[in-house]
């Protein structure tokens, strides 16, 4: 009998989601504060909600990394994600091709060829690069829990963190191996994290209401530090690069509201209703909602495309900008939960034809070797 997933933490799946879509549509609206620029009641609002959302990406990460750390990765199941991936790259640009709204200038003709036919490797989506790396070396980091002693396991994240995370918090320099958390690196550190949490069942903020905490501090923190060193840019032209800081992943502040969060739905129990099993069958399709709407076809246009629907985004009255916010998110999101579940249709009608086929049974063969 195949175990449930978890309907709080695929609950949390999907919020990681949202909010990761809450920083794409600020960012593709214009309306976060911008250095050197006039601040607005908009753009302040905006700044707050990115320093609540900034957290998704590590949380989604973490989330991975608590599930695959008590798994086995299968060969079949890292193909997947990568045909996934292809499933977007290619049939998405074949679409826009089809409908005549690809828009490729000449020059960029190459760079966007090679991002299409090697996604991964050229980087199509920065997140996706950093996964599947992290998800391959998965048996290694898996490995190394099962065998490592507490305190050795606790000594590596420790350093890792100085080294990705503490440093660069409070040194307003950019150092030439800080990639901000858009690296497999950082999500490496995010993994081990999550399997620590995992193997020696960890309870981070001792209870639900003081996980909650951690994450509004935080987020607290990261809005007051982005406010201020906005104000000190623009009446100073001083810190271009450290008033950014506090929305990078790997900000120290940006890692315990994850912390937080996660933490807050490890408390929660959903009961188990139709709302837990419309959860569980949602969440898995969660990926597809990123890889559709951050397509580079896609990625600098889907804002714009639903301002065709619902009106212009309103950048000069904060509750409508909000109301916008919503409504754009929630479209995005439920269009590419859509346009995913028709993926995993097409790949499980496929799977059912070439079940026999020697190329499955190839595969089939390769996981039960490094099983």
């Amino acid at each position: 009998m195949t175990q449930k997933r978890n309907a709080n933490i695929e609950l949390l799946r999907i919020v990681a989601m949202l909010m990761i879509l809450t920083l794409h549509f600020n960012f593709q609206s214009k309306a976060l504060l911008e250095l050197g620029e006039p601040a607005s009641n908009v753009r302040i609002f905006a700044t707050i909600l990115e320093a609540i959302a900034i957290t998704g990406v590590n949380v989604y990460v973490l989330i991975s990394g608590y599930f695959l750390s008590a798994s086995t990765v299968k060969f079949s199941k890292m193909l997947q994600l990568i045909l996934q991936v292809y499933f977007y790259t290619l049939l998405v640009s074949a679409a826009m091709m089809f409908v005549g709204a690809y828009t490729v200038r000449p020059e960029d003709k190459l760079d966007r060829t090679l991002k299409y036919l090697f996604p991964i490797s050229a980087e199509h989506y920065w997140f996706v690069t950093a996964y599947v790396i992290m998800y391959a070396l998965a048996p290694v980091m898996n490995a190394a829990v099962n065998t490592l002693k507490r305190k050795q396991m606790k000594a590596v994240i420790i350093g890792l963190l100085f080294w990705f995370c503490v440093i660069k918090s409070v040194v307003p320099v950019q150092f030439g191996t800080d990639r901000m958390g858009y690296d497999f690196g950082w999500f490496i550190c995010l993994y081990l994290i999550a399997a620590y949490i995992r193997k020696y069942n960890v309870v981070i903020f001792r209870d639900a209401k003081r996980s909650a905490i951690v994450f509004v501090l935080s987020a607290a923190v990261i809005a007051a530090l982005s406010l201020v060193f906005y104000k000190i840019n623009y009446d100073t032209g001083r810190f271009n690069y450290y008033a950014g800081v506090p929305n990078h992943y790997n900000f120290i502040f940006t890692l315990t509201g994850a912390l937080g969060l996660f933490s807050l739905f490890r408390f929660m129990k959903l009961k188990e209703n139709f709302f837990a099993e419309v959860i569980r069958i949602i969440a898995p399709y969660t990926l597809g909602v990123y890889l559709l709407h951050m397509h580079f076809e896609i990625a600098d246009r889907w804002v714009e495309w639903i301002e065709h629907i619902i009106g212009e985004t309103p950048l000069d009255n904060v509750p409508m900008y909000f109301i916008h916010l919503v409504v754009s998110i929630l479209i995005v999101f439920f269009a590419g939960i859509f346009v995913d579940w028709v993926r995993k249709y097409v790949f499980n009608f496929i799977g059912r034809i070439c079940e026999n086929t020697k190329l499955f049974k190839l595969i089939k063969r390769i996981d039960e070797d490094l099983c």
